[in-house]
Formats: structure tokens, C-alpha cells, sequence
């Protein structure tokens, strides 16, 4: 376990070259005080680096290494993952952006599968481009759940507000019958596991919305919820955990219902994440929950349309670093307290 003065090394996948990726990383790393909190480690070239920062005329210093655990302290370390120089052609879809943005990727998964970075964070990616026949998932969790172990849920995050999807990249003409009881079943584990080992909940309480408008109205306008939520929540709550629901979606959020809960599983993408950012104001997280390491990423996507003209906020990329921090710290402590009761349990005559 690391100490609580030992800097947690943040490895970062760089994202797409031609979206606002490149420009948040280094503005949230251009405020030195962020090198008093962690150690930086960047998955990209230092060419590219310096290319992204002359054009976006953002000053700060960095320090070219071979692999991530050449990291030093006090720097923003840049692993050059490759020697030439990509083409940057900002607000602008293109295949050689995409490949990049995978290569930054897999060099960071590897990285912290070796324990060479302590967390990740990822900068935002294209899903239409990255797709190649070696790389065919629908985005960054899909590939982190094949990566690392665990059972992996799309858990969106601020200090105040925590949802987490039951479905995620699902066409919502399909979102129903991906929606069985092992998948919810799943899903809660997971996010109560996740609140008591991240986050330090005790006894989570959680609330599920519903598939249909107005939970189904009684099977007037669908039968899901009735047939597949309702049971799962009495058996679950039966059991022991405070879950509740199906609640109607359209006045959960505007009710202020939501602040009584320590989390919301949502039914499908849009359900759980249009709330969301209404109400992060640009601060939100996209956590990965389930994992055996902790990876985030800011609630935003690659913004083309403001690409390269040095307006984007880095808020949220900031904010997805010091959650990842935060939540390693907390699964540190989670860890050494659960061993420290093992240890006394096994020394028990």
C-alpha cells in the first residue's frame, strides 16, 4: 500500500489529437500545484506534446521518458509510445486520430496492469473512428472490462450525485431486452460494492428508475417494469439492501427525490445522463466502477466544434483526476481494513 504522502502516479491516455483532449490534460497540469498532489504520466510522444502545446500557445515544461516507470516526481512525464509526428487537423474526424487515440490507450492499460501508473484517466475518444478489426468495442469501458477484472459499470459521479447505467452504449430501440434479472442483479452488487469501497458508504442506499414512462403506469404503457424490475427490487430488499424503486424518471430529478439516495442506477444512457450534466454543471466524472483499478474520465466528449481554438474547460478533466485520487485512497484504506479484520480473524485460537 502506498503511504498518504507517496504521490499516486496518474497515467493518461491522450484521447483524440484533433478533439479538445490534448488541450484540457495540459491546462489542468499547466497549474503547478496539481504536481504537489500527484505524478502525471502521459501516454502520446514528446512531439506531440510539444506540437499540441505550440498550437494551443499553452507554456509549460515536461519530461520525455522511454516507460512509465522511468516517472519522475515534480514533472509531467510524457512515455513516448511513438516516434513520428501525426498529422492535427483539430474539429476534424479522422482514421489517424483514431488509431493514435488507441495506441495512447493500450500503452496506458499496460501500464497499469504492470502497476508502473496507479490510476488512469482518459481523455475523451471518437467511437466512430477508433473501430478497427483489432479494436472493436463502442467505446473506453467495453475495453477496460475485457482489460481488467471485474464487472464493470458506467458509474457517473460528483460529490453530491452518483448514477450509474444498467445499459450504456445500447441503441435504445434495444435497451428492454438487455435488461434481464442477472443484469440487475449485477449492477447493484457493483455499485454497492463500489459505494462502500470508493466512496466509504457503509450501507449504501440506492434507488432504481424505471424502464417505461411512469414506471409502465401498472403495465399500461409496458410490462418491464413490473415483470423484470419489481421483483429483483423485493428480492434484493428482502435480502438486506436498501434499494427502492422503479421510480418515474421524469419528476425523480426535478423532485429533488434524488438527494435522498447515495446513488441511481438508471435504465439506459440518456436516462441516467442527461440529469446528470444538467446538474454537474461541467464538474461530473465518469468513473468505471467494478474494475480491479480505478480509471476515470471527464463527462464530456471530444468537442470538435471547439477544437483548437484554446477555449475548452478543463474542469472536468481536473475533476477526473483528483476523483481518481480520491478514490484510490479509498480503496487503499478499504483494503488494508478488511485485511487488518482477516488477520485478526485467522489469529483467533
Amino acid at each position: 500500500m502506498k503511504k498518504e504522502n507517496t504521490k499516486i502516479k496518474v497515467g493518461i491516455s491522450i484521447g483524440d489529437l484533433n478533439g479538445i483532449g490534448c488541450e484540457v490534460v495540459l491546462k489542468t497540469f499547466e497549474d503547478n500545484r496539481m504536481l504537489e498532489l500527484c505524478t502525471p504520466v502521459i501516454f502520446a510522444s514528446s512531439k506531440t506534446i510539444s506540437q499540441q502545446h505550440n498550437e494551443l500557445n499553452i507554456p509549460l515544461s515536461f519530461h520525455g521518458i522511454e516507460n512509465a516507470s522511468k516517472a519522475i516526481d515534480g514533472k509531467i512525464n510524457v512515455v513516448n509510445v511513438w516516434r513520428e509526428v501525426p498529422k492535427i487537423e483539430f474539429g476534424t474526424e479522422t482514421k489517424e486520430a483514431g488509431a493514435y487515440a488507441i495506441k495512447s490507450l493500450r500503452a496506458a492499460v499496460t501500464s497499469l496492469k504492470n502497476g508502473e501508473i496507479d490510476i488512469l484517466v482518459t481523455a475523451p475518444i471518437n467511437k466512430k473512428n477508433i473501430q478497427t478489426e483489432d479494436f472493436d468495442f463502442p467505446g473506453h469501458t467495453d475495453f477496460l472490462a475485457q482489460e481488467l477484472e471485474g464487472e464493470s459499470l458506467m458509474f457517473m459521479v460528483t460529490d453530491t450525485l452518483k448514477v450509474g447505467l444498467l445499459t450504456d452504449h445500447v441503441a435504445v430501440k434495444d435497451v428492454a431486452s438487455n435488461i434481464t434479472e442477472e443484469r440487475i442483479k449485477n449492477k447493484i452488487d457493483t455499485i454497492e460494492r463500489s459505494l462502500i469501497m470508493d466512496f466509504g458508504i457503509r450501507k449504501p442506499k440506492i434507488a432504481l428508475l424505471g424502464i417505461n414512462p411512469h414506471s409502465g403506469d401498472n403495465g399500461v404503457i409496458g410490462k418491464e417494469d413490473d415483470e423484470v424490475l419489481k421483483p429483483v427490487i423485493k428480492e434484493m430488499a428482502d435480502s438486506g439492501k436498501l434499494i427502492y424503486g422503479p421510480y418515474a424518471a421524469d419528476s425523480f430529478f426535478g423532485s429533488d427525490t434524488y438527494m435522498q439516495f447515495d446513488a441511481i442506477l438508471a435504465a439506459y444512457h440518456d436516462q441516467g445522463l442527461i440529469p446528470f450534466k444538467t446538474l454537474s454543471f461541467g464538474k461530473g466524472v465518469n468513473f468505471t466502477a467494478g474494475l480491479s483499478k480505478v480509471r476515470t474520465s471527464p463527462d464530456h466528449g471530444t468537442a470538435y466544434e471547439i477544437a483548437g481554438k484554446g477555449v475548452a474547460d478543463p474542469s472536468s478533466f481536473k475533476e477526473a483526476v483528483f476523483m481518481g485520487i480520491e478514490i484510490y485512497r479509498k480503496r487503499q484504506e478499504y483494503k488494508g481494513l478488511t485485511e487488518n479484520v482477516l488477520k485478526k480473524q485467522k489469529t483467533r485460537p
